[in-house]
């Protein structure tokens, strides 16, 4: 995990957010990147995860290679620029959540430090050590003090095959994070392949509740499920990176706290509003719906994030 920042109590009054159509005279687009927003998004005085990020990967149960593949790949290009052509890239998504460090106290401007993403272990866990249905009060725990009893310093991200009930995942959220022994951030991501494909897969399905979309997107890497976890991952380390221990940035109550990444739920490029993610690119031989370039040529499909410098959400494109 990375150094937490530590520094006194300051509030910075951001915004927060609510999806509403924005009409503009680009045939119904935004003519910038960003989204304005209702929300309240506050800094509350505590630290934020800086420098490097030691994350150790759990891949709980049999997580098929191309959810290993998309995962690890967006990790890697957190932090490495792909082709320069190939615009925009990963890297300048990551450069948002970075710029958080600039708002905080006694913080300077002007040249804003690079926050490093190192997997520094995978762990496999084919054996179901903890079953099938974990719960966070009995398993969650014991899986994260586990896996980084040698490594304190260590972001744990367990991701779950699509044959495991993960508590939360599915009935409340897609991906979440949380705090073991209030000192170690985690994060878990869960599998919506066969649980719940309708509730977590959007722009690429049909959801069972809220706006009915129009049209859906093809995955940038043909595969739904994979595709939906980058997402879910994405919101949730923008989230957990700038409220590691539920003091940092966020905007409603400690225990159900709405981040950087959630506030902007839904919205992937300017011009979006309910039921329509906005404005994307789309891969000429595939199909595949994608705002970012990555690694060896590897396209992803990722979220809007706050700006605490513009109150509003910010996409790529």
């Amino acid at each position: 995990m990375a150094k937490m920042s530590s520094f006194p109590i300051r509030i910075i009054s951001l915004a927060l957010f609510s999806i509403s159509f924005l009409p503009s005279l680009n045939n119904g687009q935004l003519t910038r990147h960003s989204i304005l927003t209702r929300a309240k998004i506050v800094y509350h005085g505590g630290p934020i995860l800086i420098e490097t990020i030691n994350v150790a990967l759990i891949w709980y149960g049999n997580v098929s290679l191309n959810k290993k593949e998309a995962i690890a790949s967006f990790l890697k290009s957190l932090n490495t620029d792909g082709n320069f052509n190939l615009q925009p890239q990963v890297t300048k998504w990551w450069k948002m959540v970075e710029s958080y460090q600039a708002m905080l106290p006694g913080a300077k401007h002007d040249k804003v430090p690079k926050i490093i993403v190192n997997v520094a272990k995978q762990i496999n866990d084919t054996s179901y050590k903890y079953g099938r249905n974990l719960t966070i009060g009995d398993f969650i725990t014991k899986i994260v003090k586990e896996h980084t009893k040698e490594a304190k310093n260590m972001l744990p991200i367990i991701i779950t095959a699509k044959d495991v009930n993960m508590e939360g995942v599915c009935t409340k959220t897609c991906a979440y994070n949380g705090i073991v022994g209030n000192i170690t951030p985690y994060i878990i991501l869960g599998n919506p392949e066969l649980e719940c494909p309708r509730k977590c897969e959007w722009p690429f399905i049909q959801i069972d509740s809220g706006p009915k979309s129009i049209f859906f997107l093809q995955p940038p890497n043909l595969d739904k499920a994979a595709d939906a976890m980058v997402i879910a991952l994405a919101t949730t380390l923008a989230d957990t990176v700038t409220n590691p221990l539920n003091t940092g940035f966020y905007d409603g109550l400690p225990k159900n706290s709405i981040g950087v990444g959630t506030a902007c739920k839904a919205i992937f490029g300017s011009g979006a509003f309910s039921g329509n993610p906005g404005k994307v690119h789309i891969d000429a031989h595939t199909g595949g719906s994608f705002n970012a370039h990555g690694i060896k040529d590897q396209k992803f499909l990722l979220p809007a994030i706050w700006n605490p410098k513009t109150s509003s959400c910010w996409t790529l494109m």
